[in-house]
């Protein structure tokens, strides 16, 4: 049965891309049908996008979104996945601490950029502070609940065989949490590179977002806008596949095997 439900390895990419297609026929032709002038055709769009690789704006701006985002989700996982496997660790702290992170949890990130603004001007520094801010909670809770779903015959283990808490946090805990805590990442990236565009609409002048609102306001160039916006998800679903990639890794699966 399992045989017969896995795809076949030309499956894989045969049904997207035949997918792809058919959107972008249906594109095509609905653009053709309603005979509108502002939405773009596919042709249209192809055209902006070879139109901003000749004045060397593509790259500039996707570089500029990437290293935003590098920084911001960088932060996010150095502060928080310490935070959270402490917080998973010693419950007692995090009973004084859950609070105060579901409270700030809900709150969007785009609900800062004022206060973002405010602290940190134009620029930079504040779409990588929303940046932090959307993904920092999810690593969190991705950490506490990894540590939290880890066997306690693991940390009996881990004593029997001698190792300090800090040795069995780091050498049985972390390993087994691993795979919660990577699709917690995972789930951060997601947000971190929605933000991103978000804040470059507002609080920066360079970046895909600022692409899409500045070709928006600049001669309604919605074949750029779109353009854009392919990008974006391209480079969304191109971050998607890397870390869905590390969860195969077999080091770090190891984690699951206690469930089977």
């Amino acid at each position: 049965m399992n045989s017969l439900a896995k795809p076949r390895g030309w499956e894989k990419f045969f049904w997207p891309l035949l997918a792809a297609g058919l959107l972008l026929a249906l594109w095509h032709y609905s653009v053709l049908w309603t005979a509108t002038k502002v939405f773009p055709s596919p042709l249209s769009v192809e055209k902006g996008l070879a139109e901003l690789l000749r004045k060397h704006v593509l790259w500039s701006d996707i570089g500029d979104s990437l290293r935003r985002v590098a920084l911001g989700f960088g932060m996010a996982a150095i502060v928080g996945i310490p935070l959270g496997l402490m917080l998973g660790w010693y419950p007692a702290l995090n009973q004084v601490l859950n609070p105060v992170l579901q409270i700030l949890r809900p709150i969007s990130p785009i609900a800062w950029i004022p206060v973002a603004i405010i602290f940190f001007g134009i620029g930079d520094r504040a779409a990588v502070f929303l940046i932090f801010l959307g993904s920092f909670f999810p690593i969190v809770v991705a950490c506490v609940s990894g540590v939290s779903n880890v066997p306690a015959i693991f940390r009996r283990a881990g004593r029997n065989f001698g190792l300090s808490p800090t040795q069995i946090l780091a050498r049985v805990i972390f390993p087994a949490a691993l795979p919660q805590i990577l699709i917690g990442l995972r789930i951060a990236l997601g947000v971190a590179w929605l933000v991103v565009v978000a804040a470059e609409m507002i609080a920066v002048d360079s970046g895909l977002g600022y692409l899409v609102i500045d070709s928006r306001n600049s001669g309604k160039r919605y074949d750029l806008v779109v353009a854009a916006m392919l990008m974006i998800g391209l480079i969304g679903l191109a971050l998607d596949f890397g870390f869905r990639r590390l969860e195969t890794i077999r080091s770090v699966r190891w984690g699951f095997r206690h469930e089977s």
